[in-house]
C-alpha cells in the first residue's frame, strides 16, 4: 500500500523512506489491535522506542502523582512533566494518542520535549487509564481530573502559574477536546487554547478519508473500528459529544477557546479534522486548518527523521505563543 501511494505521489520522499525502513527493521508483525491489550501495548511501546532517541535536553523531566478525584471517579494518576530551560509561566497539557488503548508518556516523550521547546512552556503528559480494561469515560475523567489539578495548583508540578493550553494527538485530541466541552458544560474556567493533531472526533467510518485510506499505511479503518470498540463497546455514543466531539452543539463549539487544527494528508482520520473545521467555519470562527502533505497518521512521533514533523511542532509552538500572549 505505501509503495503504491509513493508511486502515486501521495507520500513525500522522506515519509516513503521512513515507512520502508520501519518495514525492514520490524519485518512482519501482527496487527497490535488483534492481540491482547497487554501484548499490543508491549509491541507498540517497542515500536515507539526508535522515535525516542537523542532526547532534547530539559531543565527538568520528572513524574508527579495526583490522588483520585472522588467527584469525577478518576484514578490515582502519574503525570510526566517536561520543563524546558527558561520556561515561561503556564503549561501545555498534552494528551497522548494511541487509540484510547495504547501508548504512554514515554512513547510520546521526544514529541513532548520538542513541543516544550517550541512553546517555551512546560509540557505535562498524563498517564491516563486505557481501554478496554477501563472503557469510556475512564480516560476522560482522568484527563479532566489532572487538568483541574494543574489549574488549581500548578506549583506542585514545578510550573509557574500562567495560561494553560491543552493539546493532544489522535485519540488524545479527542480527549483534549472532550475535556474542554466537559469543563465548559459545568462552568469551569476556560483554557487559553487547544492544539489538536489528527484527531478522531466521531465514530463514523464512512468518511472520505476512511474510504481513501482504509488500508493505511499504518493506521487503518479496521484498527480504528477495534479501537472504538475497546473504548465504548456497543454503546451508541454517536450523539454524545464527550465521546464524539463532532456531536457537540453549535453553541458548545462556538464557546471553544482558540484551536490549532492540524491533520496528516494520508490518514483515515483526515476527514474528522476537516469536518470539525467546516463546523467551526459555519459558526463564523476564524480557525484555519493545516493539512500536512505527504505524511501519514502519527507522523509527529518522527521528529528525528521527518522535517515535516519538526516544522509542524514549530508551527504549533508559535500558535501556542499567540494563544497565551495576552492571557
Amino acid at each position: 500500500m505505501s509503495a503504491a501511494l509513493a508511486d502515486m505521489g501521495l507520500l513525500s520522499p522522506e515519509m516513503a523512506v521512513l515507512l520502508a525502513r520501519v518495514a525492514a527493521e520490524d519485518g512482519p508483525l501482527p496487527d497490535p489491535t488483534t492481540l491482547s491489550p497487554t501484548e499490543g501495548r508491549a509491541q507498540s511501546e517497542r515500536a515507539n522506542r526508535r522515535w525516542n532517541l537523542d532526547l532534547p535536553a530539559m531543565q527538568s523531566a520528572h513524574d508527579i502523582w495526583i490522588e483520585p478525584d472522588a467527584t469525577l471517579g478518576s484514578a490515582r494518576l502519574r503525570i510526566r512533566v517536561f520543563i524546558p530551560h527558561a520556561a515561561k509561566p503556564g503549561a501545555v497539557f498534552f494528551v497522548h494518542g494511541g487509540g484510547f488503548a495504547f501508548c504512554s508518556p514515554e512513547s510520546h516523550e521526544r514529541c513532548a520535549r520538542v513541543l516544550a521547546i517550541e512553546t517555551n512552556m512546560a509540557v505535562l503528559v498524563p498517564d491516563y487509564r486505557l481501554a478496554p480494561e477501563h472503557p469510556y469515560p475512564a480516560a476522560l475523567t482522568d484527563v479532566v481530573a489532572s487538568l483541574r489539578q494543574l489549574q488549581s495548583s500548578s506549583t506542585i508540578f514545578g510550573v509557574g502559574a500562567g495560561p494553560i493550553v491543552i493539546g493532544g494527538d489522535s485519540a488524545g485530541a479527542n480527549l483534549a477536546l472532550a475535556a474542554i466541552l466537559h469543563e465548559h458544560k459545568v462552568g469551569r474556567p476556560a483554557l487559553a487554547g487547544a492544539l489538536l493533531f489528527y484527531g478522531t472526533f466521531a465514530r463514523d467510518f464512512t468518511t472520505d478519508s476512511y474510504r481513501d485510506f482504509a488500508d493505511g499505511p499504518g493506521l487503518t479503518r479496521d484498527k480504528m473500528q477495534r479501537y472504538w470498540q475497546w473504548y465504548v463497546g456497543d454503546r451508541d455514543v454517536g450523539l454524545d459529544p464527550l465521546a464524539c466531539p463532532l456531536a457537540a452543539s453549535n453553541q458548545a463549539l462556538a464557546a471553544l477557546p482558540p484551536l490549532h487544527l492540524m491533520a496528516a494528508a494520508v490518514d483515515p482520520l483526515l476527514s474528522d479534522t476537516l469536518i470539525l473545521h467546516q463546523r467551526l467555519q459555519s459558526l463564523g470562527r476564524s480557525e484555519t486548518v493545516t493539512v500536512v502533505p505527504g505524511v501519514t497518521h502519527g507522523f509527529l512521533q518522527n521528529t528525528i527523521d521527518l522535517a515535516a514533523a519538526r516544522e509542524a511542532l514549530s508551527a504549533a509552538g508559535q500558535k501556542a505563543k499567540e494563544m497565551t500572549a495576552h492571557v
